[in-house]
């Protein structure tokens, strides 16, 4: 068995196995012998001392480092979510247009924002709201974080969307025509619906780094959870326990993003079959008017 050829690779013999082994097993020495290291210049600096945990039991770290941090990152990652969905839809349905300029102008939006680092548009923004004085300085770094996750997150989404209204059979949107539909409405009513169920796992995909990039802003100086988390840290002098607490946090966050998003799916996909399912009754009904000499009462 171990000398036959399979359709993708020839399987091993028997010194390419014990070669495998060996490989594997100094790749797990390495592995361990770093984190052995690791671990004890940690606990050498007193990273796993136990009183390195104790400001996390004081209400002041939590009120004046880590929950104002958590409020900066929930409130970025859901403004930006919720602009880059509009903007995507925008963008991907314009993608598909039948004006060749719509078309145009809306692949020429994506591919650039798609392809500058969010970085970069977040800087970009940050200094040119800040020369003309676009926004208010107070929000100066919250609207430079927002521009340019919803740039970057609305023209991936758009490219999502796209994919997905594509991947939906032909003979829908034939039927939609058939029946008088408009694009509009076809796109509403059939399409967008349907696109957005079978592309919801990216699109929560896309929604976490969504959330992840929003701690992009430290770099101007963006209160969010993981600034929070340095300054506090560089503060009680427990930068470990400080980091695995924020990394807790949104560990925490992105689980419940897609325990819901897998609940909306299933709400989704469930409401999509009631919809689709025939009334027996009607059905039966409507089966019996084709037998020849049924006449329905009333």
């Amino acid at each position: 068995m171990s000398n036959q050829s399979t359709v993708l690779y020839d399987a091993p013999g028997p010194r390419a196995r014990a070669r495998n082994r060996i490989t594997a097993v100094v790749f797990v020495v390495i592995v361990v012998a770093a984190l052995g290291y690791m671990v004890s210049v940690l606990a050498d600096n007193g990273q796993f001392a136990a009183e390195k945990w104790d400001p996390f039991t004081v209400g002041g770290t939590w009120t004046t480092w880590i929950l104002p941090g958590l409020w900066g990152t929930l409130k970025a990652a859901f403004v930006s979510i919720v602009l880059a969905l509009i903007i995507g839809a925008f963008l991907g349905i314009g993608r598909m247009s039948d004006h060749k300029w719509v078309r145009m102008v809306s692949g020429f939006i994506v591919e650039v924002f798609r392809a500058l680092p969010v970085l970069i548009l977040m800087f970009f923004a940050y200094f040119l709201f800040a020369k003309y004085a676009v926004v208010p300085s107070s929000q100066l770094s919250f609207a430079a974080v927002v521009f340019g996750l919803t740039l970057y997150n609305g023209s991936v989404i758009a490219e999502i969307l796209r994919a997905g209204i594509q991947a939906v059979p032909r003979g829908q949107s034939e039927a939609a025509q058939s029946i008088g539909l408009r694009k509009s409405q076809m796109m509403r009513m059939i399409l967008l619906p349907q696109a957005v169920t079978a592309m919801l796992p990216a699109l929560i995909s896309q929604m976490v780094i969504a959330l992840k990039d929003s701690a992009l802003g430290y770099a101007f100086g963006y209160i969010e959870v993981v600034r929070s988390g340095i300054v506090s840290a560089s503060y009680w002098g427990n930068y470990l326990p400080s980091l695995v607490v924020v990394a807790i946090i949104m560990i925490v966050i992105n689980f419940c993003l897609t325990g819901f998003a897998n609940y909306l799916e299933r709400r989704l996909r469930r409401g999509r079959r009631k919809t689709n399912a025939p009334d027996p009754d009607v059905a039966e009904l409507e089966t019996m008017e084709n037998v020849p000499g049924f006449n329905k009462i009333g």
